[in-house]
């Protein structure tokens, strides 16, 4: 095919797709309400000034297949993530619920702070226009009737994350949310960034079907465009009722990468979009095929939230596939039972005591757990006898959520507190943040955050606790114990026990949503916390298993 035949196929494939697309420029298509015969497996097509929704999208960039025959396709990876689903979230709704029902009269800037990364594109839509920017039902974005709904129900959709731009990028102002996006270029000119060079005939396909001119950019490959949502730094309410000028440090993934070995060679991007296996052509327009091809699954830790996604999908209008979520949480599993943390374990009994030393070796660029306080790790220790009598038992747990015996499942004023040596069954190694309100007492409610009271999340590789920065530092008595350092942690169980046989299994159990961050709403006001209530009683909330091992003492 000569240059004149080429340019003719493209002119012609150009002419089909806005066929296909109709050109949609103002009017939404919006599903029908879902049920089970009729599910809502078909995304949002829309566009808007700013943004389009995914289903402009995922016209071409579906049937994507890799070297292994794998699908690789970006819409049937992304729609089953929490990325897609950051507003079909029961527990997230909640949550912006439950601080506002704490703090009424800050209603508008709580819901401003919590829309700019979950409901990006509508936040930005708003706020260009000079429009209210709210959230909750019955006046906000989540609202069906609301003139941005397919905006905000769309997630952290494409041409919210490719239309970021590197200003700013990897500084503090970046943080929080405070990403750059072009404001002034009409609908039509304006430019996606992509991970490959663009060649002018498949750019010609992408600005007609989507309204978007593709640009290559090497942003896009860096972790600094994931932390500008992902270190995010938070004002709260001061006892005089009052936004601080204080900002606590909520979650930081980025930050703590940065202070490991990490940072030198791979990205977010890297565990998070891994590599699809050879060559992958990117559209099914016909494109140059391309690798490494960073596959848009992003899995992270919350597979607890995934399977609620998928038992209530028709409620929740997700339009993923039960399978598609499916293939969601074994990703998820896989990155945390395979990628996170190991476990190495030895016994040895002298005279009347079984001593029992347990080496977790963390295998994350972050801390394990990271991101949203809510969630935990924590060692499931079991001794028995040769007759399989349980001696001692330190970290069960109940298919509600709660860990045995832990101080702050039992009582939200307390916590369990780090251990270097561990005696007693009701003393349990739980790796976690416990946060503290202005008057140093123990919340869950995030605006009332000042503080850490403690912080022995596992460190990466290369993370020095005495040299970190505040925001990512290892707060209470880890900070002291030095079996508590970089790549791990080893505590010390020193049980009594007569001599004889025994054996010990040893456990590192993992929750998303820990229980008393699980149970928060339950004594609340909170339409949104009875929804939430209304998927997890029916569920249990039982823990990951991430490693262990199990050894015996003759």
């Amino acid at each position: 095919m000569n240059k004149k035949q080429a340019w003719l196929f493209v002119t012609v494939i150009a002419g089909l797709i806005l066929l296909l697309t109709g050109c949609n420029t103002a009017t939404p298509e919006i599903s029908p309400t879902p049920t089970e015969a009729t599910p809502t497996d078909a995304l949002l097509r829309t566009r808007g000034k700013l943004f389009s929704t995914s289903g402009e999208c995922a016209y071409c960039h579906t049937g994507m297949t890799d070297a292994a025959g794998q699908d690789v396709s970006i819409d049937s990876a992304w729609r089953s993530t929490m990325m897609a689903n950051s507003t079909r979230d029961p527990y997230y709704r909640a949550s912006v619920r439950s601080e506002v029902l704490t703090n009424p009269e800050h209603q508008a800037a709580i819901e401003k702070k919590c829309s700019i990364c979950h409901i990006g594109m509508a936040y930005h839509t708003a706020e260009n226009d000079g429009t209210a920017i709210a959230m909750l039902p019955n006046e906000g974005f989540l609202d069906k009737s609301h003139a941005l709904y397919p905006f905000a129900a769309d997630g952290v959709s494409c041409s919210l994350c490719h239309q970021i731009t590197a200003s700013g990028l990897g500084t503090t102002d970046s943080f929080s949310g405070e990403y750059d996006i072009d404001r002034t270029t009409a609908q039509g000119e304006r430019v996606v960034f992509g991970h490959f060079a663009i060649d002018d005939a498949t750019a010609i396909i992408m600005s007609n079907a989507s309204g978007f001119n593709p640009q290559q950019a090497d942003h896009v490959k860096q972790a600094e465009i994931c932390a500008v949502c992902h270190n995010l730094f938070t004002p709260y309410i001061t006892n005089e009722g009052d936004w601080s000028t204080e900002l606590f440090p909520e979650q930081t993934p980025h930050l703590e990468w940065q202070h490991s070995v990490y940072q030198k060679g791979t990205s977010c991007q890297g565990c998070h979009m891994p590599a699809a296996e050879g060559e992958v052509m990117l559209a099914n327009t016909g494109s140059p095929p391309r690798s490494p091809f960073p596959q848009h699954t992003f899995a992270g830790g919350n597979a607890y939230m995934i399977s609620l996604l998928s038992n209530n999908r028709v409620a929740l209008g997700v339009t993923a596939t039960r399978e598609q979520l499916e293939d969601t949480r074994l990703s998820i599993l896989g990155l945390l039972q395979e990628k996170s943390a190991r476990l190495s374990v030895t016994a040895d009994q002298e005279e009347s005591t079984l001593t029992v030393k347990v080496n977790t070796v963390v295998q994350t660029g972050h801390k394990f757990p990271s991101s949203f306080p809510s969630r935990r790790v924590w060692l499931h220790v079991i001794v028995k006898d040769s007759a399989e009598k349980i001696i001692f038992e330190s970290g069960g747990w109940k298919p509600n959520g709660m860990i045995l015996e832990n101080d702050n499942d039992l009582d939200g004023t307390l916590y369990e507190p780090h251990y270097s040596v561990i005696t007693s069954p009701d003393q349990i190694q739980i790796y976690e943040t416990i946060i503290g309100d202005p008057n140093g007492e123990v919340t869950t409610t995030l605006l009332r955050a000042q503080t850490y009271l403690k912080d022995n999340r596992l460190l990466p590789a290369g993370f020095d606790k005495t040299t970190a920065d505040e925001a990512i530092a290892v707060c209470g008595e880890a900070l002291t114990d030095q079996d508590f350092k970089a790549g791990g942690d080893q505590v010390l169980y020193q049980i009594p026990a007569a001599p004889g046989a025994y054996t010990v299994e040893v456990e590192l159990l993992y929750q998303s949503i820990g229980y008393r961050w699980a149970e928060k709403f339950r004594d609340e006001e909170n339409p949104e916390g009875a929804e939430f209530y209304g998927y997890t009683d029916a569920m249990a909330n039982s823990p990951i298993l991430i490693a262990s091992q199990s050894v015996t003492v003759k």
